[in-house]
Order: structure tokens, then C-alpha cells, then sequence
């Protein structure tokens, strides 16, 4: 959870206080109402930062926060599917954007195991 706040923390500053910079780094012109939304794109993240960095102490499978490890799942396997399609189609056929791409895959598979395993393990203990 803390790992995934800080990668989401991390998107949602650059995401906030940059917004010019990042659209031209991926190459798109100059727009106020673009950079409008990558703002609220990285207030989003923000929230799902906070939300992961509050929630990293609970005990994270089974029916206990189970919308928080749902919510996590959802993001990470939609944002996982969109940059691996972009990367595989040849459209974002850079370094950056097949470990961004990888980075999301690895975090979408956390989020199922977690989600979907028993949270205390096979023999019963915590963080088994």
C-alpha cells in the first residue's frame, strides 16, 4: 500500500504542478484546457495517494477494505491495458513507457492477489 501511494503521490505532484511540462513531453501543444485536466487528473491521484497511504496499516484481503483493494485493482488493470496496448500498437514504443507500463502490470497483479487471496495466508498467520 505505501508503494503504491508514494508511484501515485509521486504521478499526482508531477501531474499537478507541472501540467505544461508533462503535455510537452508527450509531445501535445500548448493548451490551457488540456493542462486544466492533467490538474485534475493529478488531484485524482492525490486522492488515491491519500487514500493508500491511510488505508497501508489495515489488513488488506478478504472483506476487510475490500473497496480500497477493489478500487486499486480497477485502476491499476484499466491503466495497465490502456499503456500496454499503446506500447504493443507502436505508439509509445519508448523505454519510459514500457516501464511505466510495467510498473502499472505489477501493481494491477498485487492488487488481485491481494483482493482475491486469503489476507492471513495458508497457515492462519498475518502477512503470510
Amino acid at each position: 500500500m505505501s508503494l503504491s501511494a508514494l508511484w501515485m503521490a509521486t504521478l499526482g505532484l508531477i501531474a499537478l504542478f507541472l501540467p505544461q511540462e508533462l503535455l510537452a513531453h508527450y509531445g501535445f501543444a500548448k493548451d490551457r484546457h488540456a493542462a486544466m485536466f492533467v490538474q485534475v487528473f493529478g488531484g485524482a491521484y492525490l486522492g488515491f495517494a491519500m487514500l493508500n497511504w491511510m488505508a497501508r496499516y489495515n489488513l488488506i484481503g478478504g472483506i476487510y477494505s475490500r473497496p480500497v483493494t477493489i478500487g486499486n485493482l480497477f485502476h491499476f488493470t484499466v491503466a495497465a491495458l490502456t499503456l500496454l496496448r499503446a506500447v504493443m500498437s507502436g505508439s509509445a514504443r519508448t523505454s519510459e513507457m514500457i516501464a511505466v507500463s510495467l510498473a502499472y502490470t505489477i501493481f494491477a497483479i498485487w492488487f488481485a492477489l491481494v483482493g482475491f487471496g486469503h489476507p492471513l495466508g495458508k497457515d492462519g498467520a498475518a502477512g503470510s
